[in-house]
């Protein structure tokens, strides 16, 4: 089946009544994007901020009427705004299978000397290294971003000194940080996310490594267990961290391991010694613009 879809450039303040217009017109869905690569980053609790310059699309399916479609969305969009209609083109969407899309472009990925991503349709390329296969399903995570791929890096390059060790994984995603730990040495895994889909992929992922289900127990940010990490890792955002300071302080031991990310370069210091009261931090690691901060545990 084809699609026709509705784009016009819009600023936030005609974005409400643009989409109202299209929905009252019959469109299946409507989605905005970035038309000037802008990035937002951190809103505000229960605010959705759009770029300054916004790329609406209402998606319509093909048999619909274009000029009964372009009708009622100039109509009811002036009569909510005022003003005319933007500017627009339509765009014949060809029918294709986007989950396979999205599959044939991820593709196996190395971290460090021993460990390696992959996607769990495609065959490992070095069978005798550290493979964990991964499927992200509905939740966030499979190593392609900079925040990912230092925390990777970082469990990569401990070798021995993370036989054994018990890990937290704080806003654990796919769940990838907490089960490349275990496949590297590690003990147990407690994965914490706000997100029930979340901990859910994260069970499918280690199911899917062929781990023993003991070894990870997810849960609510309300219910981890009373444990201390011998190495807490958290890759979500810098405004959390700041608020989760004294959190994650105490659910890791004293002398153990704390590993951040999730944070731009130009926050990376003042998040640095802001952890500084209870961990002694090593210097900052950045990739790409982002920045990964790693420190032991002084008290």
């Amino acid at each position: 089946m084809s699609w026709i879809q509705l784009k016009a450039l819009i600023s936030p303040a005609q974005a409400e009544a643009m989409e109202e217009s299209l929905m009252a017109a019959g469109a299946s869905s409507v989605t905005y994007e970035d038309a000037q690569d802008q990035p937002v980053l951190e809103p505000e609790l229960g605010t959705t901020p759009l770029w300054d310059a916004t790329i609406i699309t209402g998606l319509f399916t093909a048999d619909q009427d274009m000029e009964q479609v372009n009708e009622i969305t100039s109509k009811v969009f002036t009569h909510l705004t005022g003003s005319p209609l933007p500017e627009y083109r339509v765009e014949i969407l060809e029918n294709q299978d986007w989950t396979r899309t999205w599959m044939d472009h991820f593709q196996p990925m190395q971290f460090g000397s021993r460990l390696w991503i992959c996607p769990s349709w495609k065959a490992a390329p070095d069978a005798n290294a550290v493979n964990l296969l991964l499927d992200p399903g509905l939740a966030f995570g499979t190593g392609t971003h900079p925040t990912t791929a230092l925390c990777l890096k970082w469990l990569d390059a401990q070798g021995e000194a993370l036989n054994n060790t018990q890990i937290i994984d704080y806003g654990c995603g796919s769940g990838i940080l907490g089960i490349a730990a275990l496949l590297l040495g590690a003990q147990s895994v407690v994965a914490v996310d706000n997100d029930p889909q979340a901990l859910l992929a994260s069970k499918d992922n280690l199911s899917r490594n062929h781990i023993d289900s003991s070894k990870l127990q997810t849960c609510l940010p309300g219910d981890v267990p009373e444990v201390q990490a011998d190495i807490l890792l958290a890759n979500i955002l810098a405004q959390p961290l700041y608020d989760l300071c004294d959190r994650l302080a105490a659910l890791t031991r004293t002398g153990g391991k704390i590993v951040l990310s999730g944070i731009l370069q130009d926050q990376a210091e003042d998040l640095r010694a802001h952890y500084e009261k209870y961990f002694d931090m090593d210097k900052v690691v950045l990739e790409d613009g982002w920045a990964r901060l790693t420190g032991t545990k002084i008290h």
